[in-house]
């Protein structure tokens, strides 16, 4: 069975680059393992791999979703499972790249198999972050599920609201109901890689990043993304550097302000993703430069390793 090649690691990280050097050393495909890049209309602040970069090797599930929709974890392990088998089958090897560390899981853990929250809990726990606020929100996920709620930071209101409501609605901490899975892939299946750069020289890059994007038309995109007049709730109104463009073309700061704001949460954003990765896939092999020929053949070191 041809092994998966799983390629993880912060924004701005070179993740796009590795995973073109290891299609084309593996002649494999790429499937997207990006909660936004999944999205059509907004290629260039979501960082999706250019055309040309697309010319290179098959890419899948890049800007095939229209915002209007939530696309859930669920949904996408089922979409990605069915790519695998399908690469599988033609005899490629199928290349997962992407910054979103739930994703990964669901391939290599499982998801849990908690039921459907009704409005009862949801509006319970609602109810509790308004009385309460963050932190007595927290700490009710603590005395609830204190497992769970350990593996979350402190102000990741999503999955601490998760956390309460799986409590609410069944009696039962979530971290019970993660113990109960069983992984989508094998541990023979899959292998892991992670990009683990330097800090700061991160954070460079992603102040460059953002600059270029505005250059190539990121705020036009965004104003076409305006125009449609979504739910600023949905996933893809969240995307790193969208709430804060909406924002300017709301009138309601300078393009400056603006663009300090989005590089500053795309920073943290990095940040968090770094400790996810260090935390969730720390026996996975690590690449720790941001330039892409010595990444690139420090991954052929890791793959000719593990293949000898």
């Amino acid at each position: 069975m041809t092994t998966c090649l799983l390629i993880a690691g912060p924004t701005a990280a070179g993740k796009t680059a590795l995973s073109l050097a290891a299609a084309d050393k593996l002649g494999g495909e790429i499937i997207n393992a990006d909660s936004m890049q999944v999205y059509a209309g907004l290629p260039l602040i979501t960082a999706q791999p250019d055309a040309d970069e697309r010319a290179s090797a098959p890419h899948h599930l890049f800007g095939t979703l229209d915002p209007a929709v939530r696309y859930s974890v669920g949904q996408w392990t089922s979409d990605v499972l069915a790519l695998i088998a399908d690469c599988r089958e033609r005899g490629r090897a199928p290349i997962l790249v992407g910054g979103t560390g739930l994703y990964f899981n669901a391939l290599t853990r499982g998801l849990a198999p908690v039921p459907e929250i009704g409005e009862a809990a949801r509006a319970r726990t609602a109810a509790l972050l308004e009385t309460a606020g963050l932190s007595g929100l927290r700490a009710e996920a603590l005395r609830l599920d204190p497992v769970a709620a350990n593996r979350v930071e402190a102000a990741d209101r999503q999955r601490l609201m998760r956390i309460v409501e799986v409590a609410f609605e069944t009696g039962r901490a979530l971290s019970d109901f993660q113990a109960d899975t069983t992984p989508p892939l094998a541990a023979d299946e899959w292998r892991g890689v992670v990009i683990e750069p330097d800090r700061e020289a991160l954070y460079a890059r992603i102040d460059q990043r953002f600059d270029r994007m505005l250059a190539a038309g990121a705020l036009d995109e965004v104003a076409r993304f305006a125009n449609r007049k979504l739910d600023p709730e949905l996933p893809a109104s969240k995307a790193l550097g969208v709430p804060q463009l909406l924002a300017h073309l709301r009138g309601e700061m300078s393009l400056e302000d603006a663009v300090i704001l989005a590089k500053r949460d795309s920073r943290r954003y990095a940040k968090r993703q770094g400790t996810w990765f260090r935390n969730q896939a720390a026996s996975w092999a690590r690449i720790a430069s941001l330039d892409p020929a010595t990444a690139r053949d420090a991954l052929a070191t890791i793959l000719d390793g593990e293949a000898e």
